[in-house]
Parts: C-alpha cells; structure tokens; sequence
C-alpha cells in the first residue's frame, strides 16, 4: 500500500541517515545543526557532513537565525516543500483509500464493523 511513495522517496537515491535527516528536517523547519544531530541520534560531525552533501543537492537550505547571527538554520528546500506539499498526499492515496472509495456505504459499515471486532480481539490477546 506504501509502494507509490516508497518508490518516489527511493528515486531520491539517499542513504537512510540521509533520509532520517530531511524527515527531520521537513517536520522542524529551521532546526539546528546540533538539534538535528541530537533528532537523528548521529554524532554532529556525521550530521554536517550529511547536511553538506543535501545542500549540494538542493535539498535543503541554511540560513542564518536572525535572532542570533551564530546559529545557522536548516529549512527544506523550495523544491522539497513543494514535494511535501503537492506529491505525498497524492502518493500516499494507496490502493486502501481507493478501494474504500469505490466501496458502498453499507459495505464501509461493515468493514468498519470488522476491524472493530479485530481491535477489540487483539486487545483480549
């Protein structure tokens, strides 16, 4: 049900720590180098090298935290965000949703019926 997504994500070509990055990365905009580290359980050294090579790409973007002129920022890029945006919802409509939709709505019932039922098994187990 994951495959149209998984196989966008997989034409990216990145490594899983590379991955685990920019997840964190779309969810914090404007994180640091060290709280990305921190996020992705990577030494910060690691995490820079990885944050060098998404920029290259044009990933992702830094910035300077206007707050405080030390601190660089880390924010998705234009082209990720709008790849977040516009491509994942449509990606994650897997075959589930488009069959529930074709489904009547006494069929829905029922289904919904029967994973009440399962719920309510497992959670006797």
């Amino acid at each position: 049900m994951r495959k149209p997504l998984e196989a966008e994500v997989s034409r990216g070509d990145l490594t899983v720590p590379q991955r685990a990055a920019m997840a964190v990365i779309v969810r914090h905009h404007g994180i640091s180098l060290k709280d990305l580290s921190r996020e992705v359980s990577l030494a910060h050294s690691t995490v820079s090298g990885i944050v060098d090579r998404l920029e290259k790409r044009g990933m992702l973007v830094r910035r300077q935290d206007p707050a405080d002129g030390r601190i660089t920022r880390i924010h998705p890029s234009a082209e990720v965000e709008a790849f977040v945006r516009d491509r994942i919802p449509v990606l994650s409509q897997g075959p589930l949703e488009g069959a529930l939709k074709r489904a009547t709505d006494k069929e829905r019932a029922a289904i919904a019926k029967s994973l009440q039922r399962l719920r309510e098994l497992l959670e006797e187990a």
